[in-house]
C-alpha cells in the first residue's frame, strides 16, 4: 500500500509542459525578495551569540552570569533562566500573531506589500535593540523584529514559488532557506569579531547591524514587480499577467501558463475565507501538510543549534570565542549544503531530501546524546577532543537539516497550495513554525537542566516519527506545476480516500461568480 506514496504524474518533468527558461529577470527579482531570509537567519544566529556574551550577561542577565562563574551550578543548568528564555522567544509569538495578519495584507494587498511592511518594522526593531539600556527595550525589540519576520516569511516563499518556473521551482524558492543560512553566518562571523572588543559593547553592533539586510529588502521590494498570479487575482488583468510572464520567461509562448493561473483565479477570486475554505475536506491534504511539516520541522531540535550553539559550546569547555567560532563552522557546512540542495531538489524530488535528511539527522542526534551521556556530567568540564567530537557531529546534522527540512518546510507547502487558499496556507506554515519555536526556546534549557543528555535521544525520536510519516504521505511534487498540483492527491494510495473525484456543488457555483475572461 505504502508504494503508492511515490506516485509522480505523468508530464511533471517537463513543467506541466510550460514553455520557457530561468532568465536573468526571474533570477533578479528572486535574489532581492529571497534576500529577506537573511533577516530571520540574521536573527537567529544573533540572539544565540550575543547570550552567550559575558558584557550582555552582566548588564541584562546578571543571574545567569553568576550562575556560570558558580562551580556548583551543574553544567547542564548554567543558562537556565526564564528571563533569558523570555528574551529569546518572545520574538515568535509576535512573529506568530503577526503572520496571521500578514495573510490578509498578502491576499488583498500583494506580496511586495507584506515585504515592504516587514522590512520597515524591521528596521525599528533594530534601533531598539542596538540602543537598549534595559531588558523591557530589549524585549521591545524582539517583539518588532518578530512583527517584521511574520510578514516577511509569510510572503516571500510564496513570492518566489510564483515566480519561479515549474522545473526549477525548488532550487529557487531554496534559495530562501539559503538566504537564512547566510544570515546565520553572518551574524555568527560578527559575533566572534564584535566579542573581541574589550570595553564590552560589542553586542551593540550585533543587534543594530539587523537593520542592514533589513533596508536592502525595503528598498528592493519597492521595484520588484508582484506575481503574474497576483495580478490576475487583483484586478485580472491579463495582458500585463501575459507581459509579464513573457518576460519572466523568456518566451512569448506563455499561453498554457496563463490558461492555468486564469482558472486557478477564477476559484480564487470566488472564495472569500480562505482560512475557513482550507478546512473543506478538498483540501485536507494540504491542511495536514501545513500543519505537520513545519511541526516536526521544529522537533528535529534545529533551532537548539541556531538559537544556544555557542551556549552549548561554552558549556562543554569551549571558550567564549571558541565557541562563537564553533558556530561559524556550523553555519558554513549548511550554508555547503543548501547550495547542493539547491542543485538536486528538482532532479531528485523532495521525498528523496526529506528521507535521506531525517536519517542523517537521526544519526546526528543519537551520536550526541550517547557522547555527552559518557563523557559530560555535571560538573567538571568535557575533554577538548570529545568537545570537538559533539562539533563534528552538529555539523553532520546541520547539513543533513540544510539539504532537507530547512528548504522544503518553506517549498512544499506553497507548491501544493492551490492559489485560493496559498497565501492562508502559508500563514498556518509560519505560525506553526513560529508557535514550536517558541515552545522549544522556552523549553529546551529547562528540559536540558532535567534530561541532560536524554534531550537528544528525544529530538532523535521525533525525527524517527516524522521521517515515516513523509515516507507514507507525502507523494513527490517535483517538476509539477503548481496549478495542476490537485493531481499527486487523487493518486495516492491515501489522500485519494479522502479527496476522490468528487467535486462539489458549491464550488461549481463559486467558480460561475467573477470569471475572467481569456483573451484569445
Amino acid at each position: 500500500m505504502a508504494i503508492g506514496a511515490f506516485v509522480e504524474v505523468p508530464g511533471g518533468a517537463g513543467g506541466g509542459g510550460y514553455s520557457g527558461r530561468v532568465t536573468p529577470f526571474v533570477v533578479l527579482t528572486c535574489v532581492v525578495a529571497g534576500s529577506g531570509g537573511i533577516l530571520f537567519g540574521y536573527d537567529l544566529g544573533i540572539s544565540g551569540g550575543v547570550t552567550s556574551m559575558d558584557s550582555f550577561l552582566k548588564r541584562f542577565f546578571p543571574e545567569v552570569y553568576r550562575h556560570k562563574q558558580d562551580s556548583k551550578v551543574s553544567n547542564y543548568c548554567q543558562f537556565n533562566s526564564e528571563l533569558l528564555t523570555v528574551f529569546t522567544s518572545s520574538l515568535y509569538i509576535a512573529g506568530l500573531v503577526a503572520t496571521l495578519i500578514a495573510s490578509s495584507v498578502t491576499r488583498r494587498f500583494g506580496r511586495r506589500a507584506s515585504m515592504l511592511i516587514g522590512g520597515t518594522v524591521f528596521i525599528a526593531g533594530s534601533v531598539f535593540g542596538g540602543a537598549a539600556v534595559n531588558v523591557p527595550m530589549l524585549l521591545l525589540n524582539r517583539i518588532l523584529l518578530g512583527i517584521g519576520l511574520g510578514f516577511t516569511n509569510q510572503s516571500i516563499p510564496l513570492y518566489l514559488s510564483e515566480m519561479a518556473p515549474p522545473q526549477y521551482r525548488g532550487a529557487i524558492n531554496n534559495g530562501f532557506e539559503l538566504s537564512i543560512s547566510i544570515g546565520i553566518l553572518i551574524a555568527n562571523i560578527l559575533n566572534y569579531c564584535v566579542v573581541k572588543i574589550t570595553a564590552g559593547w560589542g553586542w551593540r553592533i550585533s543587534l543594530s547591524m539587523a537593520a542592514v539586510p533589513a533596508l536592502f529588502l525595503t528598498i528592493g521590494a519597492i521595484f520588484l514587480p508582484e506575481t503574474p498570479s497576483f495580478i490576475i487575482q487583483r484586478d485580472g488583468n491579463t495582458d500585463k499577467a501575459r507581459a509579464l510572464l513573457q518576460k519572466l520567461r523568456g518566451t512569448t509562448s506563455v499561453h498554457n501558463e496563463l490558461d492555468d493561473l486564469v482558472s486557478a483565479s477564477n476559484l480564487s477570486r470566488a472564495t472569500r475565507y480562505p482560512f475557513r475554505n482550507i478546512f473543506k475536506r478538498k483540501y485536507r491534504p494540504q491542511l495536514a501538510m501545513v500543519l505537520l511539516i513545519p511541526f516536526f520541522n521544529q522537533l528535529t531540535g534545529i533551532n537548539v543549534i541556531n538559537f544556544y550553539a555557542p551556549v552549548m559550546f561554552r558549556t562543554i569547555g569551549l571558550k567564549e570565542s571558541a565557541s562563537l567560532l564553533s558556530s561559524v563552522v556550523t553555519r558554513l557546512c549548511a550554508t555547503f549544503a543548501n547550495i547542493v540542495a539547491m542543485m538536486v531538489v528538482d532532479r531528485f524530488g523532495r521525498r528523496k531530501l526529506f528521507l535521506v535528511g531525517g536519517i542523517q539527522m537521526i544519526l546526528s542526534q543519537v551520536a550526541v546524546g550517547a557522547i555527552l551521556a559518557a563523557k559530560f556530567k555535571d560538573y567538571g568540564l568535557m575533554d577538548k577532543e570529545y568537545a570537538y567530537l559533539v562539533l563534528t557531529t552538529m555539523c553532520v546534522f546541520v547539513a543533513g537539516f540544510a539539504w532537507s527540512w530547512g528548504p522544503l518546510t518553506f517549498l512544499v507547502p506553497t507548491e501544493i497550495c492551490p492559489l485560493e487558499i496559498r497565501s492562508a496556507g502559508q500563514s498556518i506554515v509560519v505560525a506553526v513554525v513560529f508557535l514550536m519555536t517558541f515552545v522549544i526556546s522556552q523549553t529546551f534549557l529547562a528540559v536540558l537542566c532535567h534530561i541532560k543528555s536524554g534531550t537528544f535521544f528525544v529530538f532523535a525520536a521525533w525525527i524517527c516519527v516524522m521521517t515515516l510519516l513523509i515516507y507514507m504521505f507525502l507523494p513527490e511534487t517535483k517538476k509539477l506545476p503548481m496549478e495542476q498540483m490537485e493531481q499527486v492527491w487523487r493518486s495516492h494510495w491515501f489522500w485519494k480516500r479522502i479527496v476522490g473525484e468528487v467535486e462539489d456543488k458549491e464550488e461549481e457555483k463559486e467558480q460561475q461568480a467573477g470569471k475572467i475572461a481569456l483573451p484569445s
